[in-house]
């Protein structure tokens, strides 16, 4: 049993590492070859958001009714090209202040999951060198409803043999910060405030926040 008394539940894409380029990427090459554009705008919108929801977004953008046969092709597509973009990701796009967090908690002894949508979150782990770091993985191959369902983070939480209340989940996506204070669950959100309403302390990056000040936060929450 953990002495800490806390628990950390981590979202991959924008919190660990940065693959929303990717996303972007693959996301704009399929709307490109459907004959329109995808903003920057437009990918904030789908932070969080499971694949088939996004797909949804962007043929609605993009004034398109494709059947649910033909839906499925195109997930598979974009999938397809997202795959081949970051199974050359390395070490190098962790993001500042993840791997110092990850290894003060492994140190102390704090169990971590991963609560994540991406359903290539296994590949990303293992190329960016993070996997050893997780005590359980949740994505989107073992939920059946996505953010801001909180379905992903309790499952952590059992995972880990722990209360809901005893977790802190980190999120980059206001869908995910919604499925976390559904949970009943302390959130850090990653970002700005405005993007993130409810979470109870957001910071720039994970270079911000260390061990005593979660337990600052679970104590406060509590």
């Amino acid at each position: 049993m953990n002495t800490t008394q806390i628990a950390c539940i981590f979202d991959l894409d924008g919190v660990l590492v940065d693959t929303a380029v990717y996303h972007y990427q693959a996301w704009k090459k399929l709307a490109n070859s459907l004959g329109f554009d995808f903003s920057h705008a437009q990918n904030e919108q789908l932070k969080g958001v499971n694949r088939q929801r996004s797909l949804e977004k962007i043929l609605n953008w993009g004034g398109i009714t494709k059947t649910a046969a033909e839906q499925e092709e195109l997930a598979a597509l974009k999938n397809s090209w997202y795959v081949e973009m970051i199974s050359k990701m390395s070490d190098t796009e962790v993001l500042p202040g993840s791997l110092k967090l990850l290894t003060e908690l492994q140190a102390a002894g704090v169990p971590v999951a991963l609560g994540s949508a991406s359903k290539n979150s296994g590949l990303i782990l293992e190329r960016t060198g993070l996997s050893h770091f997780f005590n359980a993985i949740v994505d989107g191959n073992s939920v059946t409803s996505s953010k801001p369902d909180p379905e992903v983070f309790l499952k952590g939480a059992e995972l880990l043999r722990t209360e809901p209340s005893n977790c802190v989940v980190f999120e980059d996506a206001a869908a995910g910060v919604e499925a976390a204070l559904a949970a009943k669950m302390a959130v850090v959100g990653i970002g700005t405030a405005e993007n993130l309403p409810g979470a109870d302390v957001v910071i720039e990056d994970l270079s911000k926040i260390n061990l005593e000040k979660l337990k600052a936060l679970l104590q406060h929450k509590s």
